[in-house]
């Protein structure tokens, strides 16, 4: 079933429907610009056909010798053409000045269009699509898809300049305007097969560009491997292949595009030469009068150039339906979380209950689902630290992820304080529910716009700040920064050590004092007694949150009020921790790895 945004049938189907959605977002500018373009186009031919009329009723007698042409007579030829020259400079200033408005208005819609599906989809369709094809959509593909409309206003304006032509031609003689009129099959024939040739040229250059992009972003995100490993002759090797394969690729396009444009040139030229031809023979038998030759000649010479913005908008035509399908396959993606439009007010920590939980990864290309969690029960006394433990893949950051509703589960609920996580708003979840991720991202921007991820004067005041920064314990190496809360970290937290990003990414969460608090492995790089003492702080405050730690250290887990097992994303114990190790082999095996781990790290 096809999408909103998508554009169905055959390839002239999906040009009408291009060209009507594109001129519908616009329709105000776009209509200007037609207007100016058919301004124009009416403007030409009244200019053709005035040379025309001059030529056999001002410029022959006169230079026949005639007496009743005068200099007069000249300087009123003289002031119509000046008109209509005034009339032809407005209609093109009108065209070129909305139009380009109109264009650049439209790829700023499609962006943001496409920027707020990113933000909507969630985590498991972004993990299925590279971050640099997603900057590859929201900016290459765009542009392709909206760069047709720049001539599109002048062809549509052609279009009338060839309608008011071809009667002109045909008024002053109907074998002239035939004959000059036999261009239009010829511009069909030729698109026809340019298309042909041209759309599979386009949509393997554009998918090649989303892959150079892929790359490179891949490339800059990982540099501090690629330059501690000594990859960059790798990488480099790795770009380049890329890069050669667009460059094939956009020579193809190229080619075909050089072969293309020169016949969509010579068209007009061609049919003036074969009006010159015609009209000669019509003018010697006395059939046409030779200002119809001159008017036919002019006109189809004076259309060369605007002629040739029809051929510019079938020339991009290809490139724009596969840009437009690549940003459609985003906008129409149906694996958007919704929220709900509950505004939940409760205050103190949260109660959580998990219903039956199952959830599978599902592979796109295959249809294969991977169970990933299956029937996971839970149900969390409000104001307890959980620890939530288990072996690498046993499910432990998607249910984290689901907790917070950056997924949904296969089957199953999550409920907050008795409603449905799927029920709340997405101002209440991002006010009470905070998530501290094992992937800890910093902004290029202030420890103060980091913590608090607002714009100066929004967002909490600085003692809220510092309070957050003090449980994290993060206050002694803040205060020791040259500007403190005002210092920037640049891009990714680059300035900072993996502790500090993490001690930030903690103040961040605690900032917003949520009444639900989950650490997915958020302290791996923190020092264990420092680890300890931001747990501490975290008990401390339990009497406003209720907090889950996703751990891996002995002295973490034990300082819980309860632990659950997961394993093979199911729940196989759940207890304190020493009743887990009484009764658990397997929990006693994966805390002695953890303890041999942590132990041999120190060592």
């Amino acid at each position: 079933m096809a999408g909103r945004s998508e554009l169905t049938g055959g390839t002239v189907r999906r040009s009408f429907q291009l060209f009507g959605r594109g001129l519908r977002a616009e329709p105000w500018l776009f209509g200007f610009g037609i207007a100016g373009s058919a301004l124009y186009g009416a403007a030409t031919v009244a200019s053709g056909w005035m040379v025309g009329r001059l030529t056999d009723e001002v410029a022959t007698p006169a230079l026949q010798g005639a007496a009743e042409i005068t200099a007069r007579h000249v300087w009123m030829a003289g002031g119509v053409l000046a008109l209509i020259a005034l009339l032809t400079a407005i209609g093109v200033v009108g065209r070129r000045a909305v139009t380009g408005a109109a264009v650049f208005h439209l790829q700023s819609r499609k962006r943001r269009e496409v920027t707020h599906q990113y933000v909507k989809l969630p985590i498991s369709w972004h993990r299925r699509h590279p971050a640099g094809q997603l900057l590859s959509n929201a900016s290459a593909d765009v542009e392709a898809a909206t760069h047709v409309f720049n001539p599109l206003p002048f062809a549509l304006g052609v279009v009338v300049m060839l309608g008011v032509a071809g009667w002109a031609m045909l008024a002053a003689d109907y074998v002239l305007g035939i004959t000059g009129m036999i261009i239009l099959p010829g511009i069909l024939v030729a698109n026809a097969i340019y298309r042909k040739h041209m759309s599979p040229l386009v949509t393997r250059a554009q998918q090649l560009r989303a892959e150079v992009a892929d790359v490179a972003h891949e490339s800059f995100d990982g540099a501090l491997v690629v330059k501690s490993l000594g990859l960059e002759e790798r990488e480099a090797r790795r770009f380049a292949n890329s890069t050669m394969r667009l460059r094939d690729a956009n020579i193809g396009v190229g080619r075909t595009r050089a072969v293309f444009d020169p016949v969509m040139d010579a068209l007009p030229t061609m049919a003036t030469l074969l009006v010159l031809a015609v009209g000669t023979l019509r003018v010697a038998s006395g059939a046409a009068a030779t200002g119809d030759v001159v008017m036919a000649a002019y006109l189809l010479t004076l259309m060369a150039f605007p002629v040739r913005s029809i051929g510019f908008v079938l020339g991009e035509l290809p490139r724009a339906l596969v840009g437009w399908g690549r940003i459609s396959r985003v906008i129409d993606a149906r694996d958007r979380l919704p929220a709900g439009n509950r505004d939940i007010g409760a205050q103190g920590p949260a109660h959580v209950v998990v219903d039956d939980l199952h959830y599978a990864h599902h592979d796109a290309a295959t249809g294969a689902e991977t169970p990933v969690l299956t029937g996971v029960n839970l149900d969390i006394t409000p104001g307890k630290t959980i620890a939530l433990v288990g072996a690498t893949g046993s499910g432990k950051s998607t249910l984290a992820n689901l907790l917070v509703r950056l997924d949904a589960p296969t089957s199953g609920d999550v409920l907050i304080d008795g409603t449905s996580i799927s029920q709340w708003s997405a101002a209440a979840r991002a006010e009470q529910i905070a998530l501290v991720s094992q992937e800890t991202f910093l902004f290029d921007d202030t420890l103060r716009g980091n913590i608090t991820l607002a714009d100066p004067g929004d967002g909490p005041d600085d003692a809220a700040v510092w309070a957050a920064v003090e449980t994290a314990r993060a206050t002694d190496f803040v205060s020791a920064l040259p500007d403190g809360l005002d210092t920037n970290v640049g891009e990714r937290g680059a300035s900072l050590s993996g502790g500090q990003r993490q001690r930030i990414a903690i103040a961040r969460a605690l900032v917003r004092s949520p009444r639900l608090l989950i650490l997915d492995d958020a302290t791996s790089a923190v020092d264990p007694e420092v680890e300890q003492a931001i747990l501490a702080g975290l008990r401390n405050q339990r009497g406003g949150a209720t907090v889950i730690v996703i751990a891996y250290r002995m002295a973490t887990i034990a300082a819980a009020d309860e632990v659950i097992h997961l394993d093979e994303g199911q729940i196989v114990s759940q207890g304190t921790h020493q009743q887990l190790l009484a009764k658990d082999p397997k929990y006693r095996t994966l805390l002695t790895a953890y303890e041999r781990d942590s132990q041999e790290r120190v060592g």
